[in-house]
């Protein structure tokens, strides 16, 4: 079976932290990952190269990784450069994650040169898109997977509801893999992404954000409280 194929109509659980989180840890996001495979989620998307190599360790699952760094003047900070593509390549993740806006890289980097680069390593090249222009340049280039993950975090899509729906929908005209990643914090969203036509769906904050999830939850306790 294709890796694809074992992704096909699955959950993939993203296991990442806040920076400065009491669980942004190898450790504490290894577990969650392998909590996360023992309960049925086809994948894990993980970032940093510590955190992918302690997730390889504990789950056969495959891993979709980036790693986050921010370059001075450029926007893009999900697997920008080659550098960080070569990081994850490192560890073991069978999937590449990577910015794939229109908006400008460090270096010059393109989403050709990523793609390519991925390919090289025998990976898979996931397009972390805002737009259905970015999902069509990226399939364009091509990326084996084209996702939402960006819509709603650009000047361009800024106040778009999510989970991006309407995305899907176009992105599955492309006849390319989708994922739904985004925005989705109710198990019902789930089944409403794969009916727009999402081949797979990424959820994180409503599963493995604890500082998120507590905060909602004392807000409103705080809430009640006052009336």
């Amino acid at each position: 079976m294709s890796l694809l194929a074992r992704l096909r109509g699955g959950l993939i659980v993203s296991c990442q932290a806040w920076p400065g989180s009491a669980i942004d840890d190898p450790h504490v996001l290894a577990a969650m990952a392998a909590a996360a495979a023992a309960n049925g989620a086809v994948a894990v998307r993980m970032q940093g190269s510590e955190n992918l190599r302690a997730g390889r360790a504990r789950v056969a699952v495959p891993i979709i990784g980036l790693v986050k760094r921010g370059y001075d003047g450029f926007e893009p900070y999900i697997t920008p450069t080659l550098r960080e593509v070569d990081e994850v390549v490192a560890t073991g993740a069978e999937i590449v994650a990577f910015d794939a806006t229109e908006r400008a890289r460090p270096h010059g980097t393109t989403v050709e040169a990523l793609v390519e680069a991925i390919h090289a390593a025998g990976r898979l090249a996931m397009a972390d898109c805002a737009t259905s222009a970015d999902a069509l340049c990226a399939q364009a280039a091509g990326a084996d997977i084209v996702a939402t993950t960006l819509c709603g975090y650009t000047s361009a899509t800024q106040g778009v509801t999510l989970p991006a729906l309407s995305l899907v929908r176009e992105c599955a005209e492309l006849e390319t893999f989708i994922i739904c990643e985004g925005g989705v914090h109710r198990p019902d969203q789930v089944a409403e992404a794969i009916a727009a036509g999402a081949d797979a769906v990424v959820v994180g904050t409503a599963i493995t954000n604890i500082d998120w999830l507590v905060g909602e939850f004392a807000a409103r306790t705080a809430k009640e409280s006052h009336r």
